[in-house]
């Protein structure tokens, strides 16, 4: 019994990703222990923060970096410094920004929800979205035309949730920036990459503690100083609210510290997905099949596509039987309707797709059983 279930919830055999709405990561034991440690004892905040930073810089390779409680406080936050920087007057303002370069210009297949809308952590932080040409198409004229005397940054998204054809790249987005004397910020919640994107010339880049990094519930901004030291003067005012704790910098810090040393993976990620989907291959109605991420990102999932005229029971229907058994299993399921279910084998216990597959089939048994 888990620590969950002593309080009452459901078991939770995760299958869908590092998901926010499910608790994001696992973290090891070396993380746990940092937590621990960090919560029993006190420490001077400001110098954690500044401490915080030069971890951070270390990993990423950037001039400086702030601790924060995630991606979405990230991004209010960054927009926040490049608007008010790190002006005592300006920033205790926000998100009130009248009369200051306050529009922020990203793709608008780059406006995603992601749990919350992107556009609405930009006007937390004072900014005014500015959505660039259209969600399945965006030249760089768009980009450039958006550009006036109030635009304070550009934003680029890299993200599943983005539209993935039709926007203009990262490489063109820096162009811009720098052609126009602007500061670019890159929401990177979800990549895995800590280092690729300040070294391309990105002003700001934010990234998730909880997810790729498997840290716990955090995330960081890394990039030039001047713009990560108006982040961390923010703190005085709209971050306030959202303020990283001890332990959450803690487990952050010491996540980072051994990312470099996380064994490679993907092997043993394809092993168990493909296991999992050759289980179906004389089940009449499931076609499995492994593939790549979305965005790109080197993670390989199960797929198993339903045949509700030869299964006899539909995807979406599939899905909430798994959610609301016991244990409750979660999976990936974006392209439900059309049929398709995926399994991310990252945080996965050891096992547990047995379970899965076990779960699945009985689901099946108990459909043939009643008609």
């Amino acid at each position: 019994m888990n620590i969950y279930e002593k309080f009452g919830l459901r078991l939770i055999i995760n299958a869908s990703g590092k998901m926010t709405n499910l608790g994001a990561s696992a973290v090891n034991a070396n993380v746990a222990q940092a937590l621990s440690d960090a919560s029993m004892d006190y420490v001077d905040i400001s110098e954690l923060m500044i401490m915080a930073g030069k971890v951070i810089a270390k990993v990423t390779g950037a001039e400086d970096g702030c601790p924060t409680t995630g991606a979405a406080a990230g991004i209010a936050i960054s927009v926040a410094s490049v608007i008010a920087g790190d002006n005592l007057g300006l920033l205790e303002r926000l998100p009130y920004s009248d009369g200051l370069k306050n529009e922020i210009i990203l793709q608008k297949g780059h406006a995603i929800h992601f749990g919350a809308g992107i556009t609405q952590m930009i006007a937390l932080g004072g900014g005014k979205a500015i959505e660039a040409g259209q969600a399945n198409r965006v030249e760089k004229d768009h980009i450039t035309s958006a550009i006036t005397v109030n635009t304070a940054a550009l934003l680029y998204v890299k993200s599943h949730h983005a539209v993935q054809k039709g926007m203009q790249s990262l490489e063109t987005m820096l162009e811009i920036a720098k052609e126009h004397g602007l500061p670019l910020i890159m929401d990177a919640a979800a990549e895995e990459d800590l280092k690729g994107y300040v070294k391309k010339g990105v002003d700001l880049v934010i990234y998730s503690g909880g997810k790729a990094i498997g840290g716990p519930t955090s995330g960081l901004i890394c990039g030039r100083a001047s713009l990560v030291k108006a982040c961390r003067a923010q703190f005085k005012g709209i971050a306030r609210p959202m303020k990283v704790g001890k332990e959450a910098i803690m487990g952050l810090l010491t996540a980072l510290q051994q990312y470099d040393e996380k064994v490679d993976s993907v092997q043993e990620q394809l092993k168990r997905m493909q296991w999992l989907v050759d289980q179906f291959s004389d089940t009449p109605g499931i076609k499995g099949s492994i593939i790549q991420d979305e965005a790109g990102r080197e993670i390989y999932r199960g797929q198993l596509s339903i045949n509700k005229g030869l299964l006899g029971i539909d995807a979406n229907e599939l899905i909430m039987k798994l959610e609301s058994g016991h244990p409750a299993i979660f999976t990936r399921n974006y392209f439900a309707n059309s049929g398709l279910i995926h399994f991310d084998p990252r945080p996965l216990l050891p096992g547990q797709e047995e379970i899965i597959v076990k779960r699945i089939k009985e689901i099946i048994l108990e459909r043939g059983n009643r008609e």
